[in-house]
């Protein structure tokens, strides 16, 4: 709208002759800080009108978007002042106070809007299911569980469908090792919460991978359904130029102080400029950490992505003439995989972020390593598998406080074995808990280091181990630090506990850079399977044990008779650190360069791997109506039969075509029993 018509609306507004209607239509076709100019000449002229709340809660939008934040939030106010009950304006208000920081005074705002709503309609449920997300996102981001618990069950049940309500609830639960995770009487059923388990959440639920590759795959239909894959900035069949560096590009939110962060620095630090154009595609948070400046430091372009659509941010990827896109948060926080789903680059990688397979149509391969995916495993995998001689890159540079702690900083007795396991609490499953138990009862002298959740978990923890028999002041949880005083801590423990089936990842690599030797029961999952190829990257392959039985009896043996053995595992770890593939980062770099070559040569050739998708409906009513905390999957002694039985019963009563995966189409019949036993060693 030009300027004319600018003016033609205040003369209006002063003249008493421009109606609300007409207001939304003309501010509507103005540049945003012209129509924030209209809305408040147009309050100034109807400070009686009956919907002026409507105008000032526009007029906050506009002032926003010019980065006015304090004139909206007046704004938002002044409609509140209006009409306190118009959700609208709670909802924005209380994010505006979550932008400053302010999360105590958006989740009070917010549970305001949710009691100030009474009238049953349509547009109240969702605005209140919007405040009671909002309230459990940010009450779970601050670790108050217990009450994001309540928020999320009342929104389940105005909303029993809405799926990201359902993720967020299931991962409140397991993060507070509230067993099972459905709880007696719930209106929701087990079923209905398994097929709506977010994937990140189903690495820590089961161990089975045929069930976490289908449910990948429905989820990436519905993050990025196929009607809403743009293709104008399809690049798939676009060439690969010869004359220039091949260019690489790295799509992470982690790319900053985290745990991916803190492991991939060094990576870039040693990656080959020459061959490679490294380009870095920044979706998290806003962050100016030290880990950051050393990653930005060593990528020839830096992009940050975090405010654009995913359209946008393909442009932007098409622009660049990216070669290999590498997608390193997969199925995790501030994910995009609707910039994947776009094709912005002829090849696509999933690696490092995600600890599993992505189940989508659009990444091409996997990297991990001849452990965390075995040549048998690979059907379970909707990408291709290429391997390095260790998937997990490490920082040689990492910064370890110079005071050395005691024991008595941090609670523990001095004359106890001190088993420790530092994972996040979302990774405990009641068959974990229960092998640590098993373990404590044996060794009578010995105490469990746990990092310090929130107080509700740290005592429902205490009284499962009371309830097995152990004295619940046996554990003893470690307070939250920086990093380099939380390495410098990690030798007071004699021995880390893996948990299963999400194992130990950063925080394996954590403690065996420090000197302490962890244990792991390897299983199917890649997940499950990390710290294994950690410690045999570390050299201590004889810490991976291969059945939760041996697990339980590794760790009495080390905690009794064999303690001398662990001193000899310690002192090999130290003496090693400098020559293991686990912390060699310039091996890595190269093996992943020609890795990028090979991927490249494929594709020149006609050879790039297109996913297999088939059949994984099939798989996944199979997983979904398991019991998976009843029984432990991972226990049993012939997975894939487990399944084949389960396959020719469903082709038994609706024929299913071959796969390639696992059914040949040849079975008939019902399925014979299947019985749980130990699972087949890798």
């Amino acid at each position: 709208m030009s300027n004319s018509h600018f003016l033609g609306g205040i003369q209006k507004i002063t003249a008493g002759g421009l109606p609300l209607d007409e207001l939304l239509v003309a501010a509507n076709g103005l540049e945003p800080d012209q129509a924030r100019q209209l809305y408040q000449v147009w309050i100034s002229f109807n400070k009686e009108h009956p919907l002026l709340f409507i105008a000032h809660f526009n007029c906050s939008t506009l002032l926003q978007q010019i980065g006015d934040e304090q004139g909206g939030e007046a704004e938002l106010k002044a409609a509140l002042a209006i009409k306190p009950d118009f959700a609208p304006a709670c909802i924005n208000l209380g994010s505006a106070y979550e932008r400053r920081g302010m999360a105590k005074e958006a989740v009070e705002q917010w549970r305001d809007g949710v009691e100030r709503m009474s009238t049953v309609s349509g547009d109240a449920i969702n605005y209140k299911t919007t405040l009671l997300k909002q309230i459990s996102r940010v009450l779970s981001d601050n670790q108050a569980l217990a009450a994001a618990e309540i928020a999320l069950t009342q929104c389940l049940d105005l909303a029993p469908d809405a799926r990201d309500v359902a993720e967020q609830y299931v991962a409140s639960r397991l993060s507070q090792c509230k067993w099972p995770m459905t709880p007696v009487g719930s209106k929701i059923s087990r079923r209905t919460l398994v097929s709506r388990l977010h994937p990140l959440s189903l690495c820590a639920y089961t161990d089975d991978p045929l069930f976490q590759l289908a449910a990948s795959e429905r989820y990436v239909r519905t993050m990025a359904p196929i009607e809403d894959r743009i293709t104008r900035y399809d690049r798939r069949s676009a060439p690969i130029e010869m004359n220039r560096r091949l260019r690489i590009g790295y799509v992470s939110s982690d790319l900053r102080h985290h745990a991916v962060g803190y492991l991939m620095v060094n990576f870039f630090e040693e990656h080959d400029r020459k061959d490679f154009e490294v380009f870095a595609y920044y979706t998290g948070i806003k962050a100016e950490d030290p880990i950051q400046a050393r990653i930005k430091a060593f990528c020839d372009h830096w992009r940050d992505i975090r405010g654009v659509t995913d359209d946008e941010a393909a442009a932007m990827i098409a622009e660049d003439g990216i070669d290999i896109l590498v997608d390193v948060n997969g199925h995790t926080r501030d994910a995009r995989i609707g910039v994947f789903a776009r094709r912005p680059a002829p090849i696509q990688v999933n690696w490092l972020g995600y600890p599993g397979t992505m189940g989508s149509s659009f990444h091409h391969y996997i990297v991990g390593d001849d452990w965390t995916i075995p040549e048998y495993a690979e059907g379970w995998y909707s990408e291709k598998v290429l391997r390095l001689p260790c998937y997990q890159p490490n920082d040689r540079r990492r910064i370890v406080d110079e005071t050395t702690p005691k024991r008595a900083d941090f609670g523990l007795p001095d004359d106890a074995f001190v088993f420790c396991c530092f994972n996040a609490s979302h990774k405990f499953t009641r068959f974990t808990f229960d092998r640590w138990m098993e373990v404590m009862k044996a060794t009578d002298n010995s105490v469990l280091w746990l990092l310090d959740y929130a107080p509700e978990t740290n005592q429902r923890l205490r009284e499962q181990a009371e309830a097995r028999g152990v004295a619940g002041d046996r554990l003893i949880f470690a307070p939250k630090l920086p990093n380099p005083r939380h390495l410098a801590r990690y030798p007071l423990a004699d021995l880390f506990l893996d948990s299963t089936p999400y194992g130990a990842h950063t925080t394996a690599s954590d403690a065996l850079w420090m000197g302490v030797p962890v244990l792991t029961w390897s299983g199917r999952c890649f997940s499950s399977r990390v710290c294994g190829s950690l410690l045999r990257n570390a050299g201590l392959p004889d810490l991976v044990t291969e059945t939760p039985e041996d697990f339980v009896a590794r760790a009495i043996h080390l905690a009794g008779k064999g303690r001398g053995e662990l001193e000899v595992l310690r002192a090999r770890l130290i003496a090693n650190r400098d020559s293991s593939t686990l912390f060699d980062v310039v091996k890595l770099s190269r093996a992943l360069e020609g890795l990028y070559r090979q991927m490249r040569d494929d594709y020149r050739s006609g050879n790039l791997p297109q996913p297999n998708l088939a059949n994984l409906d099939s798989y996944f009513e199979i997983g979904v109506t398991q019991d998976h905390e009843a029984r432990e999957i991972g226990a049993l002694i012939d997975y894939e039969g487990f399944y084949k039985a389960h396959l020719a019963r469903r082709h038994y009563h609706h024929p299913i075509p071959p796969d390639g995966r696992l059914w040949t189409g040849a079975e008939e019949g019902e399925p014979k029993p299947v019985s749980l036993a130990k699972p087949k060693a890798a």
